[in-house]
């Protein structure tokens, strides 16, 4: 197997095994326009990147996730509805990061790949990123299983049962900030949310128990890179949007089934 489709096999596969169980919690919990405001944002973290000249993967990181804190605190404001809250950043910081790219940019950055994603272009540090954040994220998500579980189903309850629901509640959106950090270089700005709720929208329909959707939810996702590699490596189209499609066939097979939970 070439380098580089190795590469570009276990970077994917790292976001899969991720992008599982914390899609399942952003379908439970109707957070997909939380991610897709995180994903949209996470040009902007590209542009300060090379606005401060700090490496550009580091500022990604960092900017999304002090988002992710602002978006908590801007959550408890009912002055304006949530979903239109997130409208507004979303479209506004993709915005901003196309016009700075394209301003700072100087011909440095791929604006192509961060979009649409470059999974071919997967490197060793790629790949050493995505496995320091799968291991932060992954024991995370299982030290907190429980109590996220409990808050997804029922907030207030959860608090008299002496669950700290404001803590546990903010480590899931940092950690959905990681990975869309480090998914945006596999699928693309534009597709990270994607990768995160059709695997888990696919598999709730086939399965008994939150913990099976989870990783059903996983193994469809690494089963749409999969598939997305192959059919980029014989027909020469993008990786990224190619496993996104996957995913979607997944989904419509599943539609076929009645929904377990």
């Amino acid at each position: 197997m070439p380098e580089f489709i190795l590469f570009a096999l276990l970077s994917g596969c790292g976001v899969a095994v991720m992008a599982g169980p914390l899609g399942c919690f952003a379908v439970w919990r109707r957070m997909a326009y939380f991610g897709d405001t995180l994903a949209h944002s996470a040009l902007t973290g590209v542009a300060l990147g090379l606005i401060l000249a700090v490496n550009i993967n580091l500022a990604v990181t960092v900017f999304c996730l002090l988002l992710a804190l602002l978006l908590v605190l801007l959550q408890h404001n009912r002055s304006i509805a949530t979903d239109t809250l997130l409208g507004i950043l979303s479209h506004s910081m993709l915005a901003l990061g196309l016009v700075t790219v394209s301003v700072f940019g100087d011909g440095r950055i791929d604006l192509y790949g961060y979009l649409f994603g470059d999974l071919l272009a997967a490197t060793t540090d790629d790949l050493v990123t995505i496995a320091i954040t799968a291991g932060i994220v992954l024991p995370l998500l299982i030290w907190l299983w429980r109590p996220l579980l409990s808050i997804t189903v029922h907030e207030e309850l959860a608090l008299v049962e002496g669950i700290r629901v404001a803590w546990v509640r903010t480590t899931l959106m940092l950690m959905m900030a990681l990975l869309i950090a480090v998914a945006m270089k596999v699928v693309g700005v534009l597709l990270i949310t994607a990768l995160l709720i059709i695997p888990a929208a696919a598999s709730r329909r086939l399965v008994q128990t939150p913990e099976q959707m989870a990783i059903l939810a996983s193994l469809i996702a690494m089963g749409a890179i999969v598939g997305g590699l192959a059919i980029s490596f014989f027909w020469d189209t993008p990786a990224g949007p190619s496993a996104v499609l996957c995913t979607s066939v997944c989904f419509c097979l599943s539609m076929l089934k009645k929904p377990a939970i």
